[in-house]
């Protein structure tokens, strides 16, 4: 395998979009996901809602390399791949003064999260605005920092039916950020990206990608659906 490819600080994170191609193989499926958690990757593999996609699956490991791995072992199991982010764990320069065991969670995440059953699960991506008129990044950074302040305080209304893992991807990917949500009921998911979008740093200064949307199921029950 290749020299290791590692962040400075924090994890890799990808998420792979796929659909089954007439090659689809789910033994081999299966056996692509636990090469790479034997590798020490962590999977959460989704059935997916919609036509965007039919699974997904989102991959921690501090090296890209593994990262690759677990891609070049699904498209060989005949998925192909429609869509994908890629993103690195890391903590929020608005952040200061936080315990370190709240940076060492978002540095070092697992998935899915422990704590709750959560199965439903979506991701987005997103950016915040670089307008002539409504530019986040020409905003003094205490202004920055008393809005994203505001936006926390919302999503903390919603502990212990949310967790959400922020990436960033900032010169990896199409959109600044990745966002995804493990939740408890479908309804969450909604309630939570609704009740945040009121927030000034979301209603002013975000912008969205593409929403997927689908449900956290083991790799072999997976497989069964495709």
């Amino acid at each position: 395998m290749s020299e290791a490819i590692k962040p400075s600080v924090g994890l890799g994170v990808l998420h792979l979009f796929c659909k089954p191609t007439p090659m689809f193989d789910g033994e081999a499926v299966v056996a692509a996901v636990r090469d790479a958690e034997a590798a020490g990757t962590q999977v959460a593999s989704i059935s997916m809602l919609g036509h965007k996609s039919d699974a997904a699956f989102m991959a921690i490991h501090e090296n890209l390399v593994e990262l690759r791995a677990l891609q070049s072992g699904l498209q060989r199991a005949g998925l192909e791949v429609v869509d994908s982010y890629v993103s690195l764990t890391e903590v929020s320069e608005y952040a200061t003064g936080m315990p370190e065991a709240h940076i060492q969670a978002r540095l070092y995440p697992e998935i899915p999260p422990k704590a709750h059953h959560m199965p439903a699960w979506c991701f987005y991506p997103m950016s915040k605005k670089r307008e002539a008129h409504v530019n986040w990044f020409t905003l003094p950074f205490d202004d920055r920092k008393r809005l994203m302040s505001e936006h926390g305080t919302s999503g903390r209304k919603f502990a212990g039916r949310i967790v959400q893992y922020i990436t960033g991807s900032t010169g990896l990917d199409d959109y600044e950020w990745g966002v995804t949500l493990f939740a408890v009921h479908p309804d969450d998911l909604k309630e939570v990206v609704y009740t945040m979008r009121f927030d000034e740093a979301s209603s002013v200064y975000a912008e969205f990608g593409p929403f997927y949307t689908g449900f956290v199921v083991p790799v072999e029950e997976l497989v069964t659906t495709l």
